[in-house]
């Protein structure tokens, strides 16, 4: 494989949405996201009060790349190797002795070592993206609370609830019906939430366009809150943008399942209306999987192998499954990027709205977690300062092997030409070789580092 990628060898250029074309203002919304499942934990289904108030020290609890083990309460971070690396009960950061005694430097029980790993099973929780994680904040103080109570209980059944919860908030009806907390508050002041798409990165997929590239927009959100956040952050012509735009896409299934089980579905006033047997020109629809749509871009490149790019957030929903089902490249959407060379947190919001809203504010989530220490290396517990118990996190390991680039977002590239050649992640390349603009500062001050 070349050395290098350039988005002028592309022939389709494919977005997510959440996280990706349009970010957010992760302080606000991570406690929006946590408060729509707290309020329903204890209003709905009668969890301890004490769920509802967060500290802005709790937040530190955040990090992603977590794995939840539900019968047990316990979230791990895991080595490259499968070995776990730090480990809490519930909020409670296991010490050296304990973590030795409970995993002793062994794989993971649920481990496997094709890094395909499945994120989400009826066993335990992968936490991966940044609308997941105010979720693993309310888990683990759901643990904290349980084990109070129950005095010391060890086994857990609570993640039914955390479901319903979902269902309760997120359902494809919920945005219409203004259901829940989530919908009704982003409709209400969108701009407390969202980033506007700065001028340079609209003038970027104007130029693509204008380039003759495909563009598409495949995201799981449904057809009315895509509008609405696209409306926010592009304007009302951004359809004019996209050539195909998928909403209720369902990843990872879109690019996993078979065309027979993810039919695409015509849409008519954000309603799905007819069940397609395949995808016969440009549009906006429901669903689908990526073989129908793979063979429209045939047709419409005029060619039998049309080289796609797919941006996106998620490894779980986005990057591994468009490169192992698809072989399509892909570029990683890493805001752990963002402002890590300074170790400071970006200025989450303009100045002149600071004080404007009261009540804790979250960290922001890409910032460092002082429990968790650096999603991208860390060191055995109670191992510290040993230079040889350093480890490649499982996280970091998946973002060389499936992406073909990690950047801290859309805009950091939009002002390079299209014909800007990247380094490419790959196996015969440096760990940093993909990370634009420049690698995490640990992993450039660990570059000697080998996997074990």
């Amino acid at each position: 494989m070349a050395q290098h990628f350039s988005l002028a060898a592309c022939d389709v250029v494919g977005f997510d949405l959440d996280h990706t074309l349009c970010r957010y203002n992760l302080p606000e919304s991570a406690v929006l996201i946590y408060n729509s499942f707290a309020q329903f934990l204890v209003k709905e289904k009668g969890y301890d009060k004490e769920l509802l108030t967060v500290t802005p020290e709790d937040w530190d609890f955040c990090c992603k790349g977590l794995a939840l083990d539900l019968e047990d309460g316990n979230f791990i971070k895991l080595a490259d190797n499968g070995t776990v690396l730090r480990a809490s009960h519930g909020t409670k950061m296991m010490a050296p002795e304990a973590l030795a005694e409970e995993y002793g430097g062994k794989e993971w029980k649920y481990f496997m070592s094709d890094t395909g790993m499945a994120c989400r099973s009826g066993k335990y929780y992968f936490y991966d993206n940044y609308f997941d994680l105010p979720g693993a904040l309310l888990c683990a103080r759901v643990v904290d609370s349980l084990t109070k109570q129950n005095n010391g209980q060890k086994t857990f059944d609570f993640w039914k609830d955390i479901v319903a919860g979902i269902q309760h908030n997120y359902k494809m009806s919920a945005f219409k019906e203004n259901c829940g907390i989530y919908f009704p508050e982003i409709k209400r002041d969108p701009g407390r939430y969202l980033h506007t798409c700065p001028e340079s990165v609209k003038k970027w997929l104007r130029q693509l366009k204008n380039a003759g590239k495909i563009l598409l927009l495949i995201t799981s959100s449904h057809s009315d809150y895509c509008r609405l956040l696209c409306e926010y952050i592009l304007g009302n012509d951004f359809t004019d943008l996209f050539d195909i735009v998928i909403t209720n896409a369902l990843k990872p299934g879109f690019f996993s399942h078979l065309p027979s089980q993810r039919p695409f579905w015509t849409l008519e006033n954000d309603e799905e209306q007819e069940a397609l047997p395949s995808l016969d020109k440009p549009g906006w629809y429901s669903q689908g999987n990526a073989v129908h749509l793979y063979e429209l871009l045939k047709k419409m490149t005029g060619k039998s192998e049309p080289k796609v790019v797919y941006f996106g957030d998620s490894m779980h929903s986005d990057i591994f499954p468009a490169r192992h089902y698809s072989n399509w490249e892909t570029v990683l959407i890493l805001e752990e990027l963002r402002g890590d060379r300074d170790g400071k947190p970006e200025e989450s919001e303009p100045l002149e709205k600071k004080g404007k809203y009261e009540g804790p504010k979250a960290k922001p989530l890409n910032t460092l977690s002082k429990k968790w220490g650096s999603f991208f290396i860390d060191s055995v517990s109670g191992l510290e300062n040993m230079e040889d118990s350093l480890f490649y996190t499982w996280s970091c390991k998946r973002i060389s092997t499936y992406s073909t680039i990690a950047i801290p977002s859309i805009e950091a590239i939009a002002e390079l030409p299209l014909d800007y050649k990247f380094s490419r992640f790959s196996s015969s390349n440096s760990k940093t070789a993909g990370y634009y603009p420049n690698p995490p500062s640990i992993l450039s001050n660990n570059e000697t580092l080998t996997a074990k």
